[in-house]
């Protein structure tokens, strides 16, 4: 993150400085619609807009606190192998008879308390969240396999089941893209409009300055892999409903996927920039993507190989967009290009 910037509060940086990004987002969304349709002629379909959708839920629910955490300056790794913590824990509760309503707040109070060992290990220790989580990727993982084994837990009650891939009545609205929506508004009005939110830009643009300015730098982040793990249980316990089977091994590989729809809806890789509308159109954006994808039979190999290279554009376009930006605002000042035309860290669409 580039030390020195001044902090700039959440609404004024999201409707100026990314707003062309997310409308280049909208753009692209539509241009996969498009293309979607030419490829099959099943894609334009009130049930597969709902699947498409309803795929990529226990991902975009993770994606939002994934925001909070990179516009801070961190991030998070371990979020599908707490997700898969998750699943397991909750199956082998509910195989020795504890009854959902229990076992599901039980197993969110685990992803907290995984959250808070991430955050006392970046924020108090002082240890990089990368590897940090990268350790806790692991660890959770183990957990998991130690909780339930290879074994897997099925035939859970159907009103749970329901929730997992059922619709809102009378409509197609799968009922996990209702919890996304619903933390997808909480979590935007905490970034954009509150003064929560400007102290997580500020900490992002630079930590030092936001400190000797009153923030309590250590207990945000704390907060932040709190909820982060919170939610990835959260979304650990949609994706059992929805697959109505619990197993060791659940959402793996989606931690690369949650990334990359952050980077994509605009969030500065390094803190301090970034959005949680955009991060929304970023979900849609990658979901219809793999849908098109998939409808017109293309491989799992091909479908990473598209995964991968969006995460790379996603930093690359923007970066060269703050270069042509200032190449131009240098001419115009009439100052002489630096030998650095980037600072490190830094990453803007204006």
């Amino acid at each position: 993150m580039s030390a020195g910037a001044p902090a700039v509060s959440g609404p004024r940086r999201w409707s100026g400085t990314l707003a062309r990004w997310e409308t280049l987002l909208l753009i692209a969304l539509l241009g996969l619609i498009v293309l979607g349709n030419a490829l099959s002629p099943f894609f334009l379909t009130a049930g597969n807009f709902s699947n498409l959708i309803a795929a990529l839920m226990e991902v975009a629910i993770m994606a939002l606190p994934m925001t909070l955490i990179i516009v801070a300056g961190e991030i998070d790794l371990s979020v599908e192998s707490m997700a898969g913590l998750a699943c397991a824990l909750l199956g082998l509760l509910y195989a020795a008879g504890v009854p959902l309503g229990v076992a599901i707040p039980l197993v969110l109070l685990v992803g907290g308390l995984g959250g808070l060992l991430n955050g006392v290990l970046v924020a108090r220790v002082g240890l990089p969240s990368l590897v940090v989580t990268l350790g806790t990727l692991a660890l959770f993982r183990g957990m998991a396999l130690i909780v339930l084994g290879s074994r897997g837990v099925s035939e859970f009650p159907q009103a749970f089941t329901e929730f997992g891939f059922g619709h809102v009545p009378g409509t197609l609205i799968p009922w996990p893209f209702v919890v996304f929506l619903l933390l997808a508004v909480v979590l935007g009005l905490v970034l954009h409009q509150t003064w929560l939110g400007r102290q997580i830009y500020a900490i992002g643009k630079n930590a030092s300055t936001a400190r000797f300015s009153g923030v309590r730098v250590a207990r945000a982040r704390t907060w932040l892999f709190v909820l982060s793990g919170f939610i990835a249980a959260l979304a650990g316990i949609i994706l059992t409903a929805r697959l109505n089977t619990s197993r060791a091994d659940a959402a793996q590989g989606m931690t690369l996927t949650v990334v990359t729809v952050v980077l994509l809806g605009g969030v500065n890789i390094f803190g301090g920039r970034g959005t949680i509308p955009g991060v929304v159109l970023a979900v849609l954006t990658v979901a219809v993507m793999q849908n098109a994808l998939r409808l017109a039979n293309v491989t799992v190999e091909v479908q990473s190989i598209a995964l991968g290279s969006l995460l790379i554009l996603s930093v690359v376009l923007p970066t060269f967009a703050h270069q042509a930006k200032s190449a131009v605002d240098r001419v115009r000042g009439g100052r002489p290009p630096p030998a650095d035309s980037v600072p490190h860290g830094e990453r803007a669409v204006s």
